[in-house]
């Protein structure tokens, strides 16, 4: 069931749906989510059993804004180091995610277990709407996975959603997501800022917020905590998806001739096909737009039954990580 996310009643309902311990598709700016009271360990299970995504991977939970957003954060976080408090006044409400010391004995089942947990606060109206109706019901957080099957592509839209877990799952809609890939996720447990996962939020401008360098992985003794959106292989499509340049994907289209079939091209430079049966899609120039579209090409390609889906590679500035990141994943699966 679809519920218009502008309006009172509809916010009213999912928060009361939380409270009890059900499950619930909501919009963000980044991606749409699938949500349960962080504190409750039983709800939680529920998303984890939904995506079928092992237990031990842990979640995003998703504060209010404001001084409700000030009080989830002291109960689910332990004191927050110095570049990150930075972060949060820089980025809050927004699409950064941070690692951070967990407070002990509070959403284990969210953290998947760990010491540490993911903290954010969206900026999308209806998610801030839901999260300050979701306080007033005794719910300080949500955990929000991407709301899909463990490792396939986002949503970006609410019928996504729907066609992810059918008509029986609540899903408010917010209309289609502004970013349209997950956030950017910084680890502030180990004393510096390490970026696990590239999003909106580019490298340049968390340095500049947080007054300090990005660390590497390596450059850290420990090993990074467990984060989200991680994995090697993830938001892939049913069909197979590879990279090229835009040399390589012309010479392949010209080598297949005109029996090329069930092959989808996904472009900034112009390229032709002989045949009348490869999908081909234009990629915006400039990375915002891209991202925004990103879920959603695929999954259009997905709905066509293509098998091959061949996707020039992004350009190699910073703007572009984020984008690069999924798709390299996707290509990985």
């Amino acid at each position: 069931m679809i519920l218009d996310g502008r309006l009172p009643e509809a916010i009213d309902q999912a928060a009361r749906a939380l409270r009890d311990g059900e499950l619930v598709g909501i919009p963000t700016e980044t991606v749409y989510g699938l949500a349960a009271d962080a504190t409750s360990d039983a709800a939680v299970a529920k998303i984890f059993a939904a995506k079928g995504r092992p237990s031990d991977h842990p979640l995003i939970v998703h504060l209010a804004a404001g001084p409700r957003g000030q009080e989830a954060l002291s109960r689910f976080a332990l004191p927050l180091p110095p570049f990150a408090e930075k972060l949060v006044r820089a980025f809050w409400p927004g699409p950064l995610t941070l690692i951070v010391a967990r407070q002990p004995g509070v959403a284990a089942a969210a953290a998947g277990g760990h010491d540490t947990i993911g903290l954010r606060c969206p900026s999308h109206p209806v998610a801030k709407a839901l999260l300050a109706a979701c306080a007033e019901q005794g719910v300080p957080g949500v955990a929000a996975p991407s709301a899909n099957r463990f490792g396939r592509v986002s949503p970006t839209t609410a019928l996504h959603v729907q066609q992810e877990f059918g008509d029986s799952l609540l899903v408010i809609d917010g209309g289609p997501c502004e970013v349209g890939i997950e956030s950017t996720i910084v680890d502030c447990s180990r004393g510096a800022p390490v970026l696990l996962r590239p999003g909106a939020i580019t490298r340049t401008q968390i340095e500049v917020a947080c007054g300090e360098r990005l660390r590497d992985k390596h450059e850290l003794a420990a090993p990074d905590p467990r984060a989200s959106g991680t994995l090697e292989a993830h938001y892939a499509p049913s069909a197979k998806v590879r990279l090229m340049d835009a040399k390589a994907l012309q010479t392949a289209l010209d080598l297949l001739g005109p029996d090329a079939a069930h092959i989808a091209v996904w472009s900034r430079s112009p390229l032709k096909s002989r045949s009348q049966r490869v999908l081909q899609r234009r990629m915006p120039d400039d990375a915002t737009a891209t991202a925004q579209q990103l879920f959603a090409v695929l999954r259009a390609f997905d709905a066509e039954g293509v098998k091959l889906i061949w996707i020039e590679a992004p350009p190699a500035g910073p703007d572009w990580e984020g984008v690069r990141d999924r798709l390299q994943r996707a290509a990985a699966a």
